[in-house]
């Protein structure tokens, strides 16, 4: 009888678990236990998928138009003894004093700055040196070119390098710091290739965008991402409204532009967020529908002029909303109106509300700003208000908004507390003038306290009645208590601003 041999029973034992394997296979797939749960949904599957698109015809068409922006600055001599900023003293001699075999003055013959060193410093016009280098790009092919205020502040000297490498001279136009915008001009006999300004409006969360600049000094670099966010407040000033994007942008893009697949330029790279100092995927643009107007303003004289309203505004809080009446917490509410401003000139007050321009909604005091700001001094304007728990609508003639800020009010001198308000946790005396009552102290936790009040605030008016005595105030509060609101509005002055408090009371 034959036995089977190890390597055939090897083969069998193999042969049986394959088998096994595919039968059980089978079964798992082909089959549901009795008792099982329902099969889950098939997920959601793209039977074509998305293709990235490439970027080299978008390149090859604006990288002409886009150029890198060298800055130069006057600097002034260290002194009139100094030789191109070194200083010669040997024990009272001077430089010159020392013998030609001296080896500090064979040293600084041979390694020392060249030049006539013996022409009279006083005499010696200082010399620009680099300062700062950005991006920019034409957008007219007579050479006007737009880049970054802060690329061209404090400069005396522009260089612009065009993708080819041609070094050709710009003089500065005009600049807006609030934008950080900036319009350059290259007098030459030649025509340059130039970009136009997108409708930025039409761009979306998540559209393609192609950023071409100077990163680091290196010439033109193109990085690609997506539009991450719109309407982005850095904080930089009154008419943020960047559009946030993911694309490489580091130091040297600046004054840079950011383009659409259709080689539109949808903004100007300006800022970036980075712990490093280098890209992480969070750069700031300013808006081409911002840009356009600012550009076209400077082109024309080299200035801007922005519309004026004149008041101090604040955000409406829910608290605020609530102490007032307002549905919803929209708008900006008026602090202060500025003495011999439009907005006094028109009855706006403290305490109303602006909650349109035109007919248009205002979202917050940034989108007021921005709407104000868009317009021409003198234009005349419908502004609706919140006023009285009802809607009301005043015309006004807009002013010039000013460079300069009104000078600080002096803080009157406490008097003695007159009575404590200790559900509040404030105390307050009169003022030296009779408006308002000043508060002297704050309890430490105190509602006062959480909602930022602190001694030497003037508390003005409450709900729009003015207060004068303690009592006032506490007959105000009352009042509130009495209407069923849950706050009542005070407006505080410290300095020479006002703001908005929504102190609870029920």
């Amino acid at each position: 009888m034959k036995t089977s041999t190890p390597k055939a029973s090897v083969l069998k034992t193999l042969s049986f678990a394959l088998l096994a394997s595919a039968v059980a296979g089978a079964g798992f797939a082909g089959f549901t236990a009795t008792g099982a749960t329902p099969a889950l949904a098939e997920a959601v599957r793209i039977d074509t998928p998305v293709v990235a698109p490439g970027f080299a015809d978008v390149v090859e068409k604006v990288s002409p138009a886009v150029v890198s922006v060298r800055v130069k600055s006057k600097v002034a001599p260290v002194s009139d003894d100094a030789r191109d900023g070194f200083s010669f003293d040997f024990r009272g001699f001077g430089f010159d004093d020392l013998p030609d075999d001296h080896p500090m003055k064979r040293f600084f013959r041979e390694f020392g700055p060249r030049g006539d060193n013996n022409a009279p410093r006083g005499n010696r016009p200082g010399r620009a040196r680099p300062v700062s280098q950005g991006s920019g790009f034409f957008i007219s092919e007579d050479g006007y070119l737009v880049t970054n205020n802060h690329v061209v502040d404090g400069g005396s000297e522009f260089t612009v390098v065009m993708d080819n490498g041609d070094e050709l001279d710009a003089r500065l136009i005009g600049a807006d710091s609030r934008t950080d915008l900036a319009l350059l001009k290259i007098d030459a006999d030649r025509k340059f290739v130039y970009v136009a300004f997108a409708d930025d409006t039409k761009t979306r969360v998540g559209d393609w965008v192609v950023a071409v600049g100077n990163p680091f000094g290196l010439g033109g670099s193109v990085t690609a991402g997506i539009v991450s966010a719109r309407g982005r407040d850095i904080g930089s000033g009154p008419y943020d409204d960047f559009i946030q994007i993911d694309a490489a942008v580091n130091r040297g893009n600046s004054g840079g532009p950011t383009f659409n697949l259709q080689g539109e330029v949808v903004g100007i790279n300006t800022a970036i967020f980075s712990p490093s100092g280098g890209n992480v995927g969070i750069a700031f643009a300013v808006p081409a529908s911002l840009a356009k107007n600012v550009i076209a303003d400077l082109k024309d004289d080299g200035t801007i002029e922005r519309g004026w309203l004149g008041v101090q505004i604040q955000p409406v809080t829910d608290d605020i909303a609530e102490s007032l009446g307002l549905a919803k917490a929209e708008g900006a509410i008026v602090a202060d109106p500025q003495a011999d401003g439009p907005a006094l000139a028109a009855g706006i007050k403290a305490g109303d509300v602006i909650v349109s321009v035109n007919g248009e909604t205002v979202k917050d005091p940034k989108d007021l700003a921005r709407r104000i700001g868009g317009m021409a001094p003198n234009a005349k304007v419908e502004v609706g208000l919140w006023r009285g728990g009802k809607a009301e609508t005043v015309t006004v003639t807009l002013g010039t908004l000013p460079g300069a800020d009104q000078a600080k009010a002096e803080v009157p001198a406490p008097k003695p507390a007159e009575t404590a308000l200790d559900d509040f946790g404030i105390t307050v005396s009169p003022t030296e003038d009779g408006k308002g009552v000043l508060i002297t102290n704050v309890v430490s936790g105190s509602e006062a306290a959480e909602k930022g009040l602190n001694a030497g605030d003037i508390i003005a008016d409450i709900n729009g009645e003015p207060v004068k005595t303690a009592a006032d105030v506490e007959k105000a509060l009352n009042k509130a208590v009495e209407a069923g609101r849950k706050a009542a509005l005070l407006r505080i002055q410290t300095d020479d601003r006002s703001r908005f408090v929504a102190l609870p009371v029920g």
